[in-house]
């Protein structure tokens, strides 16, 4: 993992929250659709292994995307997260509506996004991260690019740097190495 900031991992501390984009974060962005049009997605069992490293400190978790998709319902179900949005057209509004019923406020929540449909998102949050492989246009908008691509363990990453900067990797650790 790179190092991390004095400033990224303050922002880090105070997060409650993980929301992320699923295509190009989740997924490496590509969309397998067969001849008779059903859908297919490849995600990273890191990712899914990060996820319910934060959900056992207590971090919640969530998707927030613009596709449609019974494999994306089927993974946030297989992993517990508790929030799911699908066929999104505004993402803020659907961000500010989280933010009602968790009660939260945005510095206590964390945004993974890859594209300009994210960008008013990733300006509001505590914390905000990127993909290399969304390119330097995202990369000014966040606090922090993962050097994992997208679908690739980038969401495991982020997951470990939260961990880290709020003092629970090792207690996550000691429940595997004890």
């Amino acid at each position: 993992m790179k190092r991390i900031s004095p400033t990224v991992r303050s922002k880090a501390k105070a997060i409650r929250l993980l929301l992320l984009d699923v295509d190009g974060v989740l997924t490496d962005g590509g969309i397998i659709i067969d001849d008779r049009g059903l859908e297919t997605k490849r995600f990273d069992v890191r990712d899914g292994q990060g996820i319910a490293l934060l959900q056992m400190v207590g971090i919640d978790v969530g998707f927030i995307t613009g596709r449609s998709s019974g494999v994306v319902r089927h993974r946030a179900r297989e992993l517990g997260v508790k929030h799911l949005y699908q066929g999104v057209k505004n993402k803020l509004d659907t961000y500010d509506a989280i933010k009602r019923r968790t009660r939260l406020g945005d510095r206590q929540i964390a945004y993974i996004g890859d594209d300009l449909g994210d960008v008013q998102i990733l300006k509001r949050v505590g914390f905000s991260a990127t993909v290399p492989n969304a390119g330097p246009l995202m990369a000014r908008a966040t606090h922090y690019v993962t050097q994992a691509a997208g679908g690739y363990g980038a969401v495991r990453e982020i997951a470990e740097l939260l961990l880290r900067a709020q003092n629970t990797w090792s207690k996550v650790l000691a429940k595997y190495f004890s």
